[in-house]
């Protein structure tokens, strides 16, 4: 894998997917409503109340390059009609009830094999992801046991910045002590962040998408990553 060191890695829909399951979303909707003290029906409220609120949200997040802190996102944005101090009190577990009303987020098939082998053959490793919460991702990698392989772990919900600014791709070159032209993105939506990538690296070659053969598992995405691009769109079919 000539020329590159160092994989930035993605998490939704690249190295984590969504696995849906009625039952464990319908349970992270009632989580909201119990923790509001609202008796509404949680898929009704979550559906006509939550949902549309967090969309003016994210309209504001993506326009800013920025991710409001939990508290923030509560009672300004998802439920400042409610009593300050309880949504105060419940907004870090009304946020990780929020991630889980998508399903439940796993790695995908081959992904830990991939990491742990990318790490056995030299790479530096590293985590730059957009989501809100701070609480998810921690426990994951403590759970998965693989917080040892990843270098850095930015995330937008504890930096506050979110792709695509360049800065949250600073921060993780400052921890991993890499050479930004020898780093690879890697990722499953190129038309939206190869332009801060670009950015990142101070007028290195912009990154391209992979022409040859569709990568059909992330698994080999990630293998073939370095070897080819300055970042990786991962095509799925």
């Amino acid at each position: 894998m000539k020329n590159i060191d160092t994989l930035f890695i993605d998490l939704g829909d690249t190295f984590r997917v969504i696995r849906k399951d009625e039952a464990y979303q319908k349970e992270a909707m009632a989580v909201i409503t119990r923790c509001l003290g609202e008796d509404r029906d949680p898929e009704e409220f979550y559906h006509n109340v939550i949902e549309p609120r967090y969309d003016k949200y994210r309209e504001w997040a993506l326009h800013f390059y920025c991710e409001a802190p939990v508290d923030v996102l509560w009672t300004r944005w998802l439920a400042y009609d409610y009593p300050r101090g309880r949504v105060l009190e419940h907004a870090a577990e009304m946020t990780y009830a929020y991630r889980k009303t998508k399903g439940e987020r796993v790695v995908t098939d081959g992904g830990v094999e991939t990491v742990k082998e990318l790490y056995k053959r030299g790479y530096t490793l590293a985590i730059v992801s957009d989501l809100v919460g701070t609480q998810e991702v921690d426990e994951w990698l403590d759970k998965d046991q693989l917080r040892p392989y990843f270098k850095s772990v930015q995330q937008s919900s504890v930096c506050l910045i979110r792709k695509p600014h360049p800065a949250i791709y600073y921060y993780a070159l400052a921890e991993t002590g890499s050479d930004p032209a020898r780093t690879c993105y890697v990722r499953d939506n190129l038309n939206r962040s190869w332009h801060d990538h670009r950015r990142a690296v101070s007028g290195q070659k912009a990154p391209g998408s992979y022409r040859g053969e569709q990568a059909r598992s992330v698994h080999r995405s990630l293998c073939e990553a370095a070897g080819y691009i300055p970042a990786y769109q991962i095509r799925r079919h």
